[in-house]
């Protein structure tokens, strides 16, 4: 049972939007076919790689859109006053790109009578670019609210598990410099990389000491719940290696005092869920890695978020929540851990959150 203090209103800073029918994203070919024509579907889910049916779990959930009011109902009775927008599927990010995607978040009904604020915005920069200076205040201009930014950088050695980026992104001598255009601006940066790729997130770290660097995910350690891929957590052994090497590499991310981290992400199918799964159930199977991550970040550099619609497919919005609690116990601040670690990290407005 889920049990909150009263008047905690609580901040969510990792959300996704889209709308695969109306604006431009890497599914929107798809999604625009299966709805003229859904006796396809069976035929799209078949030849679909199985690296992308076993990151997204269920295809439904990035082919149909996912807007303010859904996040609502999926949040339930759970008090979420404000969320953090992290970018998600806008296809065309080239140097020469407008701000498309936080513009568009600019006109969907946050605030609404019943819905939730829109407190901040995370957009996609790859500071590889050279553009990225010019892009970033694109996006700047486009919204008030922006506060990070992230450049998906999981990449992984099992060719059966989907891959977001080249190995070694965040460590390329290009990505450092041009990452001096995130750091003048004053932004956060979303580190999400498999959880073999930890130590580049320390260098990139240590790097940019000034910059709030914010770990998304755990660093998704890919198979620890199950098989994966082609070779990836096939056995109790290699799910145990999984774990152990996490376990390690983590502590020097957490060494670092500029890194925070998310409780975020452990519903994802990467991490080799077969299906929905109760609070309990989900709650037992996390429980060293929310612990680990708490004991190594402390009670002021973790924050829960829900990163919806992606966990949909094996537990509940407010689930999340309740297992994290549940794991943590009566020690843990729920103030700071559900509200205001977020907002201080995003700089959230007073009127906001």
């Amino acid at each position: 049972m889920l049990n909150l203090p009263d008047g905690l209103r609580i901040v969510d800073p990792h959300i996704h939007q889209w709308d695969p029918f109306t604006t431009p994203r890497e599914v929107s070919v798809v999604a625009k076919v299966l709805r003229r024509l859904p006796l396809l579907r069976p035929v799209f889910l078949a030849a679909l790689p199985r690296g992308d049916r076993e990151f997204v779990g269920d295809p439904t959930n990035v082919i149909n859109p996912y807007l303010p009011a859904d996040y609502r109902a999926d949040a339930g009775d759970l008090p979420v006053d404000a969320v953090v927008h992290v970018e998600a599927g806008w296809k065309d990010h080239s140097p020469a790109a407008d701000a498309g995607e936080t513009a568009w978040l600019t006109t969907l009904p946050f605030g609404s009578p019943g819905l939730p604020a829109l407190g901040g915005i995370v957009c996609h920069v790859d500071p590889r670019d050279p553009g990225t200076g010019a892009l970033l205040d694109r996006n700047l201009a486009a919204s008030a609210l922006l506060r990070g930014t992230r450049c998906s950088a999981a990449h992984h050695p099992d060719p059966g598990v989907r891959s977001w980026a080249d190995e070694g992104i965040l460590a390329q001598p290009g990505f450092l410099r041009g990452f001096a255009a995130v750091a003048e601006r004053g932004l956060s940066f979303e580190a999400w990389v498999y959880s073999h790729q930890l130590s580049d997130v320390v260098g990139l770290a240590r790097e940019y000491p000034e910059t709030t660097i914010v770990l998304d995910h755990y660093a998704t350690p890919v198979g620890l719940f199950g098989p994966r891929g082609r070779r990836t957590g096939r056995s109790e052994a290699d799910r145990r290696a999984i774990y152990d090497r996490w376990s390690d590499d983590i502590a020097a991310v957490a060494g670092l005092p500029n890194v925070v981290a998310k409780h975020s992400g452990l519903g994802m199918s990467v991490l080799g869920w077969s299906g929905p799964v109760s609070t309990a159930q989900y709650r037992d199977a996390i429980g060293p890695l929310v612990t680990r991550t708490q004991e190594l970040f402390g009670a002021d550099r973790t924050m829960w978020a829900s990163n919806f619609p992606m966990d949909k497919p094996v537990v509940s919005l407010p689930g999340t929540v309740e297992a994290l609690l549940d794991v943590l116990g009566p020690e843990v601040d729920p103030w700071r851990l559900l509200r205001e670690n977020a907002r201080r990290v995003y700089r959230l407005a007073d009127s906001v959150g």
